[in-house]
């Protein structure tokens, strides 16, 4: 006779497996490097100097 398995942890190892192949998945569709986030935080400071340059004094 096989030793017994504990079906309870069988079925939490799959779910655990299936949310680890999700997250990759998600990281890859929405991810972003350190230097892809901080170019877009530079971007949106010019733009944001630029405007505020521009505005007229009332």
């Amino acid at each position: 006779m096989s030793a017994p398995i504990n079906l309870n942890k069988v079925k939490k190892e799959r779910n655990r497996a299936s949310r680890k192949a999700r997250a990759d998945e998600n990281a890859v569709a929405f991810g972003q490097t350190k230097a892809q986030k901080e170019a877009l935080k530079a971007r949106a400071e010019k733009i944001a100097r630029n405007l505020e340059a521009h505005k007229r004094e009332t």
